[in-house]
């Protein structure tokens, strides 16, 4: 979550006050970005005074396939218009089924995966504990494995994998049964962290006991865009297989085309036990699902439930975009801005000696000397007209993650003022120069 942007309020904010009066101290984004928006197309958001923003956030990776897609649009009024159900449980549903066969088709065929789909609650929290929670009965074991600056939500079983203590309060007792062990390149020495895991593993004296799961992010989000390697994200497999854990891989912000294949995962050729799905697979609208090996599905009827453990719209939502990934024009679009977004953040990092650039696909980051400089530039992004927010355990990182459907010239137009930014708050901080 960045942090909050000092601005002053315009003549608009009347309707702001609104916010600051009613909602909960826990708003987060309303205090960075403190205008109100009304409208929204593909990666453009504008505020009750006209003026447009370049929308580098994207719902945080909701928005894969841009605001107010107009296949999505128009399914939805088509469902609407002829009174398809609203609200269904679990019950078989002409949108579900739909659903649930463009997925197979579309998507896990041809990727040869063989995966039951179970609906959690609305958000990528519930797809995390579904998974843990069925990892730990499968297993017959309580323990789970994550990752330093691991993030998997909120929820208190998924705060339990969550790493930065920001989000942590000893009262909430949620620490229990979970080892944190360093990812990929953590110690930035070279060390294989993965072989570290074995031998804790291997050794009963380590303190970490045989866990029922293991769960990763391929590319850690909000950890920083720190990136596994095909060949750790191996190993990792491999450890779970030998050691019979369950594999785990959270693909909320990372799956569907965020690195450049629908799930982050593909170019490490791994079948997971359990994937983790959220985010852009409702286009927009309230969707969580868990990915299981059929092996796996050991739930009895109703054994894991909830009332919005499927979400019609986001079905019908779910069902039009993933057509897009039988369109050679949608591909063309993705595998171009993955590129574009790579030069142009490359070539920033190279023009200040103090910045790098990290990430894959259209998930990346610019890691600046301090969560204050990154912070400073976020304020001077939306001041020029582009939202984009902080990563990082120290808010350190400047991330982009633009839909993956955004315009060419707004993908330049963005990058520039990100430029722009950078500069104008490394001038003004008199001591960090460009390296030109």
């Amino acid at each position: 979550m960045p942090a909050p942007i000092a601005l002053t309020m315009t003549a608009q904010n009347t309707a702001f006050q609104s916010i600051t009066r009613l909602e909960s101290n826990v708003r987060g984004y309303s205090r960075s970005f403190p205008v109100v928006f009304k409208q929204a197309f593909n990666a453009t958001l504008v505020d009750t005074d006209g003026r447009e923003y370049i929308d580098f956030l994207a719902g945080a990776g909701t928005l894969n396939y841009g605001h107010n897609n107009p296949l999505v649009k128009q399914a939805l009024i088509d469902h609407l218009t002829n009174d398809g159900v609203m609200h269904g449980l679990d019950l078989a549903t002409c949108a579900k089924i739909e659903f649930l066969e463009t997925l197979d088709t579309l998507i896990l065929k041809p990727r040869n995966l063989n995966y039951r789909v179970q609906f959690t609650g609305p958000t990528g929290t519930n797809a995390v504990e579904a998974a843990i929670k069925l990892a730990r009965k499968q297993k017959k074991r309580s323990h789970v494995i994550s990752f330093t600056n691991a993030y998997h939500g909120h929820s208190l079983g998924s705060l339990a994998l969550t790493g930065n203590r920001y989000y942590h309060d000893e009262h909430y007792g949620s620490r229990n049964n979970v080892s944190f062990v360093p990812f990929d390149n953590y110690f930035g020495d070279g060390a294989n962290t993965a072989k570290q895991l074995q031998t804790l593993l291997e050794d009963g004296s380590s303190g970490i006991p045989l866990p029922a799961a293991i769960i990763v992010e391929t590319v850690q989000a909000e950890g920083g865009i720190n990136v596994a390697s095909n060949a750790w994200l191996q190993e990792i497999s491999r450890i779970c297989k030998d050691f019979d854990i369950a594999f785990i891989i959270d693909d909320i912000q990372t799956g569907n085309g965020r690195t450049g294949d629908f799930f982050s995962f593909e170019s490490a050729r791994l079948i997971p036990d359990i994937v983790c799905i959220s985010k852009s697979i409702g286009g927009g609208l309230p969707l969580s699902l868990v990915l299981i090996n059929p092996e796996m599905d050991g739930w009895q009827p109703g054994e894991h439930t909830g009332t919005f453990r499927g979400n019609q719209l986001a079905f019908v939502a779910g069902t039009a975009l993933l057509k897009l990934w039988q369109e050679d024009s949608f591909k063309s679009t993705l595998k171009s801005n993955c590129s574009e977004a790579e030069s142009k953040l490359v070539a920033i990092a190279n023009d200040f000696d103090s910045i790098s650039m990290r990430g894959r696909g259209m998930i990346r980051g610019l890691e600046l000397p301090s969560g204050k400089l990154a912070t400073e530039v976020c304020a001077a992004c939306f001041t020029n007209g582009l939202i984009a927010e902080t990563a990082g355990a120290q808010g350190e990182v400047v991330k982009f993650l633009a839909p993956l459907t955004i315009e060419a010239d707004l993908l330049n137009s963005g990058m520039d003022i990100l430029r722009s930014s950078i500069e104008d708050v490394f001038t003004s901080s008199h001591n960090l120069k460009s390296g030109n």
